[in-house]
């Protein structure tokens, strides 16, 4: 091999060998401080569990190996929260689609004219500030205690999000492309299919995110209250709380929030999957 051929692979080697040494570098700088952050919390929980609560009262904050081993590592109690965590999964995710036909379909047709946003608007305020602890028995007397019941409470708390979010993008478009599509006498029907609806799109998906968790905490509140049918994570912590068990009231707790995590992670990569490739957030 000649001197020029060398010289010509030495720089991809070097290079090769430059990422190679930045790999380990990077998973430290990514994964280090989360990994860091997690020993304060284990180790703060320790602290609480056998530092500052008596043997008594340790039910309140069990030691996170205790959480493990009879919460998770337990096979009774794990096929429990597995059970548990389908239902409330089914649930939330019901709850969530519908929440989204119901948002988005208000959401269009608050976009088409002033007057019917500052109709209905005041009414989608209403439902948000509404105290849903305070309805759960008009709810319980509408649509009984079981699966529709918790339905609904999962559409009231997760709606606003959507129909907010939906019509911020749906009214921001710029309105030099308004004037593209007067220029080319474009109806009401195609400005709002090929102008609004596309340019909304990334204002949904941030919308779907936020109201993904808070149809989680939905589907937990309604199965907290509505005791009756299949017992969700929700039923779950009515009844460990009532028995003092603690080591399984936390890992249902843990549960809950790892069902959380996983929607609003899947709703995030599902953004960037549909409009990635062609939104750029700062080109608004």
């Amino acid at each position: 091999m000649t001197s020029q051929a060398m010289n010509t692979l030495d720089p991809a080697l070097e290079l090769r060998g430059r990422r190679g040494q930045g790999l380990p570098r990077r998973l430290a700088l990514n994964l280090g401080p989360p990994l860091a952050l997690f020993g304060v919390f284990v180790g703060l929980a320790y602290s609480i569990s056998y530092l500052i609560l008596s043997p008594g009262r340790r039910w309140l904050f069990p030691p996170p190996h205790e959480i493990v081993r009879n919460g998770f590592l337990n096979g009774r109690n794990l096929h429990e929260q597995l059970t548990a965590l389908w239902d409330t999964a089914q649930v939330s995710i019901v709850g969530l689609l519908i929440a989204f036909a119901i948002g988005a379909t208000v959401a269009l047709v608050m976009s088409q004219a002033k007057w019917i946003e500052r109709s209905l608007y005041p009414y989608a305020v209403l439902v948000q500030v509404t105290p849903i602890l305070a309805i759960v028995p008009l709810i319980a007397t509408w649509f009984g205690y079981d699966f529709t019941a918790r339905v609904v409470v999962c559409i009231l708390i997760a709606v606003f999000p959507i129909i907010t979010n939906t019509l911020h993008g749906l009214l921001t478009v710029d309105s030099e492309l308004h004037d593209v599509f007067t220029l080319h006498h474009a109806g009401r029907i195609e400005r709002l299919v090929k102008l609004q609806i596309p340019h909304a799109v990334p204002d949904v998906f941030v919308g779907l995110r936020v109201s993904a968790g808070l149809s989680v905490i939905g589907a937990i509140v309604g199965e907290f209250f509505f005791k009756q049918g299949q017992p969700g994570l929700g039923t779950n912590l009515s009844v460990y709380m009532s028995l003092t068990e603690g080591e399984q009231l936390w890992a249902n707790v843990l549960t809950a929030s790892l069902l959380g995590i996983v929607v609003f992670v899947f709703f995030g990569w599902l953004s960037r999957r549909v409009v990635g490739k062609w939104y750029l957030p700062g080109s608004r």
